[in-house]
């Protein structure tokens, strides 16, 4: 399964983004996904995700801001992101996960500026 991911950039404090991760390859049921970010300097963590049947989950800091929507049909995951802050400044990794395995996507920067 190859992920590629696009739709970072510079953002103003307090505008919005929204990036897209599409999955190919050999694909037959993937079950869960949804992206992480690494910040300079900071573990990759979880930003929000998405299973194939509508369950969504979270990070804390990106509740009531950002939004994980899934096209299943296109094997397509977007993350929209409002009400962007400096701290949402980091490189994006779209995951999916397929009887057990975990991929990755090349990574797309997203800059917040003050």
């Amino acid at each position: 399964v190859q992920l590629q991911a696009s739709g970072g950039g510079l953002v103003q404090a307090g505008g919005s983004l929204r990036l897209s991760c599409a999955a190919s390859g050999s694909i037959f049921s993937i079950n869960v996904m949804g992206w992480y970010r690494q910040a300079p300097g900071k573990q990759r963590e979880l930003v929000a995700v998405r299973t194939r049947d509508g369950n969504t989950n979270y990070a804390d800091s990106v509740k009531g801001r950002f939004t994980v929507s899934r096209d299943n049909a296109k094997n397509t995951v977007y993350l929209q992101m409002n009400s962007l802050k400096p701290e949402d400044t980091a490189v994006y990794y779209c995951n999916a996960i397929q009887f057990g395995a975990i991929y990755w996507g090349q990574g797309t920067l997203v800059t917040v500026s003050s």
